[in-house]
């Protein structure tokens, strides 16, 4: 399987969002519901099967893979599974191993991670107010996650805050949140809320439009646009009063799907070529089949012809019905 991954838009895909784990030992209220039921452990990828799939997508122009979930880290095995990972690394053959996590098991992995060849993550953190948090989480579990921020940066990761804004929720706490990321010298992401799966929530009473949130800021700071890409949707502003950079993702207000050069798949092999829409190819299938490499070839070319030109996100003002009926968990943050 030597053929680039190019879609019919002419996108050449380098980017695989790979979820290891739908499970998660946080539920954060625009994430997913309080009574989440997972997935049986027998339907998911076994990790051996998971380096197999990376091998494929490497093999045809994969440069950068990054582990989702759920919550990656809560994965048995997962260390050994990224150290094994590193090998293309070394090779020469991938550019890039990075992680998203919530930063709950971080002050337990930091130096695992690091030793594993992992130089960077992206840690979802969306108030440093105790009873914010545990309302938004509904865990109590901030003081885990700030030693996980303070394990990650002693062990040399290089660390970028994530952070959904919330109108009723952290939108006051943003510039604070921005000045402590910035103060301890990691970026900093906003993320408008994705209208994905059942949450017992409306989200149009969750929805902060990002071009408010420029506004706000822009009172109080200094904000100028840079032409500074990552290889994700975000758009990046340096604020210069703390010489920090904030990156704004905004599936609702303004479609970024142009220069699109990512899939993700599945912790049960299915693969999603659009986060906002709920077409999928089957690749366990493929991989458990007869001929398996055959068969898993085809399904990735049939994966390129299936993928959209653009997301369809939108916000009702009945919030409650989603967009796309399966949970961000399920496809991978």
């Amino acid at each position: 399987m030597n053929d680039q991954l190019i879609d019919n838009f002419g996108r050449q895909i380098t980017y695989l969002r790979l979820s290891v784990t739908d499970r998660c030992d946080l539920r954060c209220t625009y994430c997913m519901a309080e009574n989440m039921i997972f997935l049986p452990r027998k339907d998911l990828l076994t990790l051996e099967e998971l380096e197999e799939l990376c091998g494929a997508f490497i093999a045809r122009g994969v440069r950068k893979i990054r582990l989702t979930g759920g919550e990656p880290l809560v994965r048995r095995g997962l260390m050994g599974f990224i150290q094994n990972l590193s090998n293309h690394l070394d090779r020469g053959q991938l550019d890039e191993i990075t992680l998203t996590t919530n930063g709950t098991q971080l002050s337990k992995f930091a130096k695992d991670l690091k030793s594993a060849g992992v130089e960077r993550i992206n840690l979802s953190l969306d108030s440093l107010n105790r009873e914010t948090f545990q309302k938004l989480a509904r865990r109590d579990a901030l003081d885990q996650v700030l030693r996980g921020v303070e394990a990650g940066l002693e062990a040399g990761l290089k660390i970028k805050i994530n952070t959904v804004a919330l109108k009723n929720s952290n939108a006051d706490e943003i510039p604070q949140l921005m000045e402590w990321a910035h103060g301890l010298g990691m970026d900093m992401t906003l993320i408008e809320v994705m209208p994905m799966g059942d949450i017992n929530e409306d989200r149009f009473d969750q929805y902060l439009p990002l071009t408010a949130v420029r506004d706000q800021l822009e009172e109080q700071y200094t904000l100028i646009d840079t032409p500074l890409r990552t290889g994700g949707p975000a758009r990046y502003i340096k604020v210069e009063e703390t010489g920090g950079i904030l990156g704004m993702i905004t599936p609702l207000t303004n479609n970024f799907c142009a220069g699109c050069n990512r899939v993700r798949v599945t912790c049960t092999g299915q693969i999603y070529m659009c986060l906002g829409h709920s077409d999928s190819v089957d690749l366990r299938g493929a991989m458990r089949g007869e001929n398996p490499q055959e068969a898993l070839e085809t399904a990735l070319n049939r994966a390129m012809i299936n993928k959209p030109e653009a997301h369809d996100f939108r916000i009702n003002r009945d919030g409650t019905t989603p967009s796309v009926p399966r949970h961000m968990s399920v496809t991978g943050g």
